[in-house]
């Protein structure tokens, strides 16, 4: 493996970054999003059966926000609860918009690390036949299995170029995927909460079929 890396030459120096980074990422944000995290358990039926009880103080609000994105937004919910329910939609929007941000940290990150990782292989692998043929020019073609070996080891660069590519675009989407879901049941709750917060039907009082969080684009 040493040896791979030492014929890749100074331009597996940044790949090798690049991979650290990534595998950072890929580490913190399959931590951050887990379902238990981001929608525990049973949390929705609970804030339900306060409000229907009117049990909402302050502190038990202050508390929910800190739960968890999905406390965050029930509480913002109950924060403005006593105002129309089209105010309580857009307090539950502005918030959704910020959640979702905060659970989209590093994505981008990570899917630049999916577009230049072959990028950067392919400049060592230039870089590396460059170098090669500049041999070439001043001691001619010598021996054609080393100048065969020579352009198997410009190829290490691109190879890993690949390598670190591939799981950092799969688990970009599978992230981007995931917080889609999230949202999916996010507004589930939300919906719930502002039908117990007032029983009136939703189509008597706010016309359209909008959703309450904003979306998420997978591709």
């Amino acid at each position: 493996m040493l040896e791979l890396v030492k014929a890749g030459g100074w331009p597996m120096i940044p790949l090798l970054l690049l991979t650290l980074v990534a595998l950072g990422i890929i580490l913190e944000r399959l931590w951050t999003l887990r379902r238990k995290t981001v929608l525990p358990p049973g949390l929705g039926a609970e804030v339900r059966a306060w409000a229907a009880r009117g049990n909402l103080d302050p502190t038990h609000i202050e508390s929910l926000r800190r739960t968890s994105p999905l406390g965050a937004l029930l509480a913002a919910a109950l924060d403005v609860r006593h105002r129309p329910r089209d105010q309580i939609r857009e307090r539950i929007e502005d918030v959704g918009r910020h959640l979702v941000h905060r659970m989209e940290r590093f994505l981008n990150s990570l899917g630049t690390i999916a577009a230049a990782g072959p990028l950067l292989g392919l400049f060592g692998t230039v870089v590396g036949m460059i170098q090669m043929f500049l041999g070439i020019l001043d001691h001619g073609v010598g021996d054609v299995n080393q100048l065969a070996g020579g352009i198997g080891k410009a190829l290490v660069c691109t190879a890993t170029g690949m390598i670190v590519a591939i799981p950092a675009l799969m688990f970009h989407r599978y992230f981007r995927g995931r917080i889609a879901g999230y949202i999916v049941d996010m507004e589930h709750e939300a919906i719930l909460l502002l039908d117990t917060l007032d029983p009136r039907p939703a189509a008597q009082i706010t016309p359209g079929g909008r959703g309450i969080m904003p979306p998420v684009d997978v591709d």
